[in-house]
């Protein structure tokens, strides 16, 4: 493709992806399409020349569209926001078009130094602590998601508590504790599974039945339990805004527990986190400045950045880096061995990657801090709103708090019948009707419904939309009519 090919075929995808977003609005959130629709619709070789792209196109509009879950939509109200925002998708093509690899920094300084200076001014868009900036002991990389986050967290807790030792014996006989509760997120054991320790380094920590917070009283018992054993406390999970309710757990408190026992602690606010750009919600970072050894938020999910694009922090970052450090010859160069620059494959686990920070710093100078600050409002506000309309309507009950932009809420027991049965019908109704889209989830055993407002085209009216929707399907769950 030449240059000249690229610039008219550019402008023509661009159109395409424009129009998507105009049309978004009319097509069904979620795909109706059996299992196997979408490959009995492609060729089953793949061409013998080349074709033109405009077909690829015609067939985005025949095959890909009428197969996906449409992330962007208005009425997309499941799991959490994916944000995309124009600034983000325009700056992720000058990564693409640029095909740099930020492995080191001499592969590309530039991409190593502007991640470096974003990742510095989120430090104060967020007001996180300053040991978490670049020019001290800490320093912030972009990792692909929150699970990749908690990961290298892991491992760096690993290298800290074996003194380097596991790095190059193993683990053998040595035993460890990782302390999570039921709602953090799967990613954790994970982790777990991944660096060797297996599930049977997992602790569960109860959470408070009223909060869905961690028990800090429940973690002193596991941890003083495995100290007695010869188990070593490795890393407790704090979360802030957990996935299934925003249940936010006791940060402060978890810190004080983990530094009287040498217990590594990583703060997960995948979701929320974003939302301390507003100052009036910076209560979010409680206990973080004093006691976090790692942190990770998510702009790809509430701030407007297209995914992929999760922002580690960590206070010190001997501990990561002596963990992921390799140098082969073929990586040797004058400026790593000079010590003055940071080598972002030493921060992760693959060795190539992306020039990420272009998005986020498009997205940053865009809407600027006050516009960020108006699209989080925006989803809190919308969000308390619909709390409202749950309360005043006696046919549901809020399931859980809300204090940013998810709401928990759950059908009242119909007469004589199951209540945890009619959810799921509602659930099924009401995504089947190719209108709204949510998800449920499980607190104490009882399903509940979520509706996650935030999304980027996300307005007063679609919120709205999605409730009246909720209704309709809620009287003919309540009482059942002939379809």
């Amino acid at each position: 493709m030449s240059p000249e090919e690229f610039r008219t075929l550019g402008h023509r995808t661009v159109d395409w992806v424009a129009d998507y977003w105009e049309r978004l609005e009319s097509l069904p959130v979620a795909p109706q399409v059996e299992p196997g629709q979408v490959r009995r619709m492609l060729p089953r070789h793949p061409p013998e020349h080349g074709e033109p792209f405009e077909a690829l196109l015609r067939d985005m509009d025949g095959v890909v569209v009428p197969g996906l879950l449409h992330w962007q939509h208005p009425r997309f109200l499941g799991y959490f926001p994916a944000n995309t925002s124009g600034a983000a998708v325009l700056a992720d093509l000058l990564s693409a078009g640029l095909g740099v690899q930020g492995m080191s920094w001499s592969t590309s300084p530039a991409c190593t130094e502007l991640e470096e200076h974003v990742l510095d001014w989120l430090v104060e868009i967020l007001g996180l602590p300053d040991r978490f900036r670049s020019d001290g002991r800490g320093g912030g990389v972009i990792q692909d998601t929150a699970s990749s986050a908690l990961l290298v967290a892991l491992l760096a807790a690993l290298q800290r508590a074996g003194k380097g030792e596991i790095r190059k014996e193993g683990i053998g006989s040595r035993r460890f504790g990782v302390y999570v509760t039921g709602e953090t997120h799967s990613s954790a054991v994970k982790a777990a599974i991944i660096a060797g320790l297996g599930e049977q380094a997992v602790r569960h920590v109860r959470t408070d039945r009223d909060t869905l917070a961690l028990d800090v009283a429940h973690l002193q018992t596991l941890v003083l339990r495995d100290l007695a054993d010869g188990i070593t406390p490795l890393l407790a999970v704090a979360t802030v805004g957990t996935t299934s309710t925003t249940a936010i757990d006791p940060v402060a408190a978890v810190g004080q527990l983990c530094r009287r026992h040498g217990v590594w602690l990583h703060v997960d606010a995948a979701y929320a986190g974003v939302a301390a750009v507003c100052p009036e919600l910076r209560w979010l970072n409680d206990g973080v400045a004093e006691y976090a050894d790692s942190y990770c938020t998510n702009p790809h999910k509430w701030l407007l950045t297209t995914f992929d694009c999760d922002t580690f922090w960590v206070a010190d970052r001997t501990w990561l880096t002596e963990a992921l450090t390799l140098l082969p010859e073929y990586l040797r160069n004058a400026a790593s061995e000079s010590g003055r620059v940071t080598d972002y494959r030493n921060w992760q686990v693959p060795l190539g990657r992306r020039f990420r920070a272009l998005k986020l710093w498009a997205v940053i100078r865009w809407y600027g801090v006050e516009g960020l600050r108006r699209h989080i409002r925006q989803g809190v506000g919308l969000a308390a709103e619909l709390a409202r309309w749950v309360r005043a309507d006696e046919r549901f009950e809020l399931a859980a708090a809300h204090p940013l932009a998810l709401v928990c809420f759950r059908l009242r027991t119909p007469p004589g019948g199951d209540a945890d049965e009619a959810n799921e019908r509602l659930l099924h109704r009401v995504n089947a009707s190719g209108t709204t889209f949510l998800t449920h989830s499980r607190i104490d055993g009882r399903v509940v419904l979520r509706i996650a407002v935030g999304g980027t085209f996300t307005r007063r009216h679609h919120v709205e939309q999605a409730w009246q929707c909720v209704g309709r399907e809620a009287d003919r769950v309540l009482q059942p009519v002939p379809d």
